[in-house]
C-alpha cells in the first residue's frame, strides 16, 4: 500500500499540471479579447484614452459592474493598465497601452488579433456535437459553428487580402499579374471567398478584371456582398452560394483561387477538378493553404500546435459532414494537395516561394 502512495510527483508532472494552468488561464484571457472587441470596449480606450468603469460603461452601453471587472481582469492579465490602484474601484482609470493599440483596434493591420478571440470562441461553440462526433464518426456542419467562426475568421484574414495579396503576393508571380494588369479584362474566379476579402482586395489592386466569389455559407456570401458595396467595388465583385465541387458550376477564368479552404472540403478533388476545368487554356488556378511539415513529427511546430486545434475542434468535423468525405483536416501537408490536384488532372504543381508564417502558397497549371 506504501508503493501506491506518492509523497514526490512523477518528474515532469508538476511542470505539465503548471502548463495546462498557465493554457487555461491564457484562454481565459483570450476570451476577456472576445469580450473586450465584440462590445467596443477597446475602441472607447483608444478612442477616449484613459476610463473609469463607470465612464467606459457609458461610452459603450454597457452595464458598469460588469466592465469593471472586465477592467481589472485585463489589467491583471497585462493587457490594460491602471493608473492608481490604490483608488476607489469605480475612480481607478484604465488605458490601452500604445503597444496593444494596434493588435486590438487597427482593422487594417497585420498584427490585428482580437478576432482571435472570436475565432475561438466559434471553434469550441458546438463543442458537444463534436464529442458526439468523435463517438459515431459522424461529420459537424459548418453552420453549427455560429458567426463568431466565420466572422472571426474573415476579420483575421481581412488585413492581408486587402493589403498583401493584391500589393505582394500576386504581383510576385509575373505572367499572372501582367494577365490581370492587362488587356482584355481578366475574369477571376475565387472559390471559398468567405466574407469577400480576397475578391475585393484583388478587384481593389488590379482595377481592369472581374470577380466572381463562391462560398457555401449564406450568411458570409451577404456579408461579403455588403463588404463589396462597401468597397466600391460591386460592379465588379459578384458573390454566389455555390459549392466548389458542382460539375454544373460554369464560367472561363484567366486565373482561379482559392484560400485556406481546400483543406475543410469533403470533396477537395471535386473542387479542383472545378477549378481545372473554369480555366483558360493558358489559366492559372492559385491555391493557399496550411503551411505545415512534410511529415508528421512529435516536436511540430508552433503553427503546427495551433493548426492540430484548429482541426481536432473544427475543419475535421466539418470536412466530415458531408459523406463520401477525404477526411483531410487541417494538416494538409504539401504531398497531399499534391495528390489531390494530380488526381484532378492538373499538368504541374509548383510551390510558389511567397513567405507567410501561416499558408503555403500552390501553383496549378492545367
Amino acid at each position: 500500500m506504501g508503493e501506491a502512495i506518492r509523497n514526490e510527483p512523477i518528474p515532469g508532472t508538476e511542470a505539465f499540471a503548471e502548463r495546462l494552468l498557465g493554457a487555461a488561464t491564457e484562454a481565459l484571457v483570450l476570451f476577456g479579447v472576445y469580450l473586450g472587441e465584440r462590445l467596443g470596449l477597446y475602441d472607447a480606450l483608444a478612442d477616449a484614452g484613459p476610463c473609469t468603469s463607470v465612464e467606459l460603461a457609458a461610452r459603450t452601453d454597457a452595464d458598469e459592474r460588469y466592465v469593471r471587472e472586465w477592467l481589472e481582469g485585463q489589467t491583471v492579465s497585462g493587457v490594460l493598465r491602471v493608473d492608481d490602484e490604490t483608488a476607489r474601484a469605480t475612480d481607478r482609470r484604465y488605458s490601452l497601452p500604445d503597444a496593444h493599440v494596434e493588435v486590438l483596434t487597427d482593422r487594417d493591420s497585420l498584427y490585428y488579433l482580437a478576432p482571435l478571440g472570436r475565432l475561438l470562441a466559434g471553434a469550441v461553440a458546438p463543442l458537444s456535437d463534436v464529442v458526439e462526433a468523435y463517438r459515431t464518426g459522424e461529420g459537424v456542419p459548418y453552420a453549427a459553428y455560429g458567426s463568431d467562426l466565420h466572422e472571426g475568421q474573415a476579420a483575421m484574414n481581412r488585413p492581408s487580402f486587402l493589403r498583401l495579396l493584391g500589393e505582394e503576393w500576386l504581383p510576385s508571380i509575373p505572367d499572372v499579374d501582367a494577365r490581370l494588369r492587362g488587356d482584355p479584362p481578366a475574369r477571376v474566379a475565387d472559390l471559398g471567398c468567405g466574407h469577400g476579402w480576397s475578391s475585393i482586395g484583388m478587384a481593389r489592386s488590379y482595377p481592369n478584371v472581374r470577380v466572381d466569389g463562391y462560398d457555401l455559407d449564406e450568411p458570409s456570401v451577404e456579408a461579403a456582398r455588403r463588404n463589396a458595396e462597401t468597397y466600391g467595388v460591386a460592379d465588379r465583385v459578384s458573390v454566389e452560394v455555390r459549392d466548389a465541387s458542382d460539375p454544373t458550376l460554369g464560367g472561363t477564368y484567366t486565373l482561379v483561387t482559392a484560400f485556406e479552404c481546400v483543406h475543410d472540403m469533403a470533396n477537395p478533388v471535386g473542387a479542383l477538378r472545378t477549378m481545372r476545368r473554369l480555366l483558360t487554356d493558358n489559366g492559372v488556378a492559385i491555391v493557399a493553404d496550411e503551411r505545415v511539415g512534410d511529415a508528421f513529427t512529435a516536436a511540430g511546430t508552433d503553427v503546427e500546435r495551433f493548426l492540430y486545434g484548429a482541426s481536432t475542434l473544427h475543419c475535421l468535423p466539418v470536412g466530415r459532414s458531408d459523406e463520401p468525405s477525404a477526411e483531410t483536416g487541417t494538416i494538409m501537408r504539401s504531398d497531399t494537395f499534391r495528390s489531390y490536384a494530380e488526381e484532378a488532372g492538373f499538368a504541374s504543381v509548383e510551390i510558389l516561394p511567397i513567405e507567410n508564417y501561416f499558408w503555403r502558397f500552390y501553383r496549378l497549371d492545367p
